[in-house]
């Protein structure tokens, strides 16, 4: 199958709020917020909205965010995020093509290294990262969400 990998666009703005609920299907639904992170993302040269397109149809999407550092030289490193393949596409070798997609334009950033976390506990999706070149073992991850409502936002970004 031939798919094209290419940063996203105003008009993918839809189509990749529907496949991002492949993801999290319980979010609640795009609105005003989504769109104006969506703009914000779309607009920043350290955030790269990445995604799969093949037949006029968003298939896989991931979103790397380069990060400025004080340490290494002052050489950054990256974070990728929202990892997602359609599921009607998976195990055709398109995520592991995106996610090696999203590595280059580390490397090409000067990033050292790349980083993502992963809420699955799904051994099929360990063996899928792994085979994507990353480690399990390199680092330990942790996270803490917020208490705040999920709808709640301040206003001032």
């Amino acid at each position: 199958m031939h798919v094209t990998i290419r940063e996203a666009q105003a008009a993918d703005y839809e189509p990749l709020c529907d496949l991002l609920r492949e993801l999290n299907p319980d979010d609640p639904a795009p609105d005003a917020h989504t769109l104006d992170a969506f703009e914000r993302i779309t607009g920043h040269t350290d955030l790269t909205l990445l995604v799969v397109e093949a037949g006029g149809q968003l298939l896989a999407t991931c979103y790397l965010n380069v990060i400025s550092n004080l340490t290494r030289g002052g050489r950054p490193y990256a974070l990728i995020e929202n990892v997602v393949t359609r599921a009607s596409h998976r195990n055709q070798g398109i995520g592991k093509r995106l996610l090696n997609h999203a590595l280059e334009h580390a490397w090409s950033r000067g990033c050292y290294k790349v980083m993502l976390l992963t809420g699955s506990e799904e051994a099929t999706t360990h063996a899928f990262y792994r085979a994507c070149g990353f480690s399990g073992d390199a680092k330990q991850g942790y996270v803490i969400r917020s208490t705040a409502r999920q709808n709640h936002f301040p206003r001032e970004v």
